[in-house]
């Protein structure tokens, strides 16, 4: 079971690696592109190492994070134009390397890989506080609602790190073209939680009830 799970893991980690490593540095027609570096140093390590832990300690966990196949139409459609997002973005941030148009100062690059990384701790946490996680909208056998920890603050603190992490990925890359691209992320996941939340109302016990105690979707006191 898990020697078949680490192969599906290495292979889709491999596969992600080799496929941002030439959306960046085609475009970029070289290299020499530190920020592209940094930025698959800062994403691929700590991703790497929290595959072998979930492996090792929760490979159901590790299984959920896997599956992208998605039932709900709505949801494919946000999976579709959130991947279209990505492919734009990081070419268009290896053409800014390549040409110059608008390269952020170095301190940006450094300061969004800080925040990246922080970003990436709390994302660890989400995954420890919910082992109901998945990458897909669904409602699991025995599935309970969590309301402790960072799901006492916001109701969707997964969604909360990946709008830091995909935000501070442009700033990483010294591309202001890029990060613009990247903002269409807020509608997109605006709409993916309209939608799972319409499921997780109606299949899932008391989290109806959790909603009127955590007012709050992604971020505190904002929305």
């Amino acid at each position: 079971m898990k020697s078949k799970l680490f192969a599906q893991a290495i292979t889709k980690f491999l596969g992600g690696l080799l496929l941002v490593g030439a959306l960046l540095f085609i475009p970029a027609g070289t290299f020499d592109y530190w920020q592209a570096w940094l930025l698959i140093g800062i994403l691929f390590v700590p991703m790497f190492a929290a595959g072998l832990v979930m492996l090792r300690k929760s490979p159901q966990l590790l299984q959920k994070r896997l599956n992208v196949r998605e039932e709900e139409a709505e949801q494919k459609q946000v999976i579709l134009l959130s991947g279209l997002m990505f492919l734009a973005a990081f070419i268009l941030a290896g053409l800014n390397a390549r040409f110059g148009w608008i390269v952020l100062p170095d301190w940006v690059c450094y300061a969004a890989a800080g925040l990246f990384l922080l970003a990436y701790g709390l994302y660890a946490q989400v995954l420890r506080e919910n082992a109901y996680l998945s990458r897909t909208i669904e409602v699991q056998e025995n599935q309970q609602v969590i309301d402790t920890g960072l799901y006492g603050v916001v109701r969707h603190p997964m969604y909360m790190t990946t709008l830091i992490l995909f935000l501070a990925m442009p700033l990483v890359l010294g591309s202001a073209l890029s990060f613009a691209v990247m903002l269409l992320y807020i509608p997109l996941i605006a709409k993916r939680i309209r939608n799972e939340e319409q499921v997780l109302e109606a299949g899932l016990a008391g989290y109806a009830e959790y909603k009127k105690r955590v007012r709050y979707r992604v971020i505190p006191f904002v929305w």
